[in-house]
């Protein structure tokens, strides 16, 4: 079965170069490498040439961008992304398809991952523990799907779409509420990635990401899907979500952004959640 890894860059010509590597030595094959740069600046194009990949380039865009052109040109069953600064070790795929074949009912699977921040190994708290299941009442809080760990069906996104490329950061968070309102995520319990951070152009560093945050769990809360336990769930996660960020823009003089964010909670505060018992169980209404 073939796998598409998908690789999004934007001038990490060395991080990429470490990347693809760990792509090759993987034990697994088939494999469909598909390099997507976002228009980037540095060595990235040529450094490509040395690979065997099929490399797209395009206009700067986003991640969401990036790995939606991604997913439109590759052809595997699996699709499995890597982003440009981390790495895996060999067995992370083969582990993966392993997983697929044995539950053919799983749409989703990850591994464990080791964290590295500026060179040095860090341990995740246990608020970031990886789910194995159905997680969405974690889901509204944090993202706990890494894109280089996860490995998905193809499938998956003719049902739930692609990424929401108006999300310039938190596209994932946005993506990840949208599977877990319908599936499981498994988990292999060993750590198979390797993800680095600490380095300046990392979008996760970058201010105000709460606010995105807001933005989606505005978007999950009209998905027909959603049971009203879960519409509770995202109510209640907007509200302190709204309310932290709203603090922060105007301690900061983000204006924009505190106007922005205390619409979408004066949505949220004008519902109404009554909780009552029903033989024993407690349901939540909008």
């Amino acid at each position: 079965m073939l796998v598409s890894v998908i690789i999004p860059t934007y001038n990490r010509a060395p991080f990429l170069e470490e990347a693809l590597n760990s792509v090759l030595a993987q034990t697994y094959r088939p494999l469909e490498i598909i390099v997507v740069d976002d228009g980037s600046t540095d060595e990235t194009p040529r450094l490509i040439t040395r690979y065997p990949v099929v490399y797209h380039r395009k206009a700067q865009g986003g991640p969401a961008s990036a790995r939606n052109r991604g997913i439109l040109i590759s052809r595997g069953e699996f699709i499995a992304f890597l982003d440009s600064d981390d790495l895996w070790l060999p067995e992370k795929l083969e582990r993966q398809v392993a997983f697929f074949e044995t539950h053919p009912e799983a749409v989703a699977v990850q591994p464990e991952e080791i964290w590295i921040k500026n060179g040095r190994r860090v341990f995740p708290k246990s608020k970031h523990r990886k789910p194995n299941g159905y997680f969405f009442d974690r889901a509204v809080k944090l993202c706990l799907v890494s894109p280089s760990g996860v490995m998905l069906r193809r499938r998956i996104f003719d049902e739930i779409g692609l990424f929401d490329e108006n999300f310039p950061v938190c596209e994932d968070y946005e993506l990840w509420l949208r599977l877990a309102a319908r599936y499981p995520v498994y988990l292999i319990p060993d750590p198979l990635v390797i993800k680095r951070g600490g380095h300046p152009d990392q979008l996760s560093s970058t201010p105000g990401l709460d606010f995105w945050r807001l933005k989606a769990l505005s978007k999950i809360f009209n998905d027909p899907v959603l049971t009203p336990e879960m519409r509770f769930m995202v109510a209640v996660e907007a509200r302190r979500k709204a309310e932290i960020f709203i603090r922060g823009a105007l301690r900061h003089g983000n204006i924009f952004g505190a106007f922005e964010a205390q619409k979408i909670l004066k949505r949220f505060s004008r519902l109404s959640f009554p909780i009552f018992e029903n033989d024993g169980k407690h349901l939540f209404h909008p």
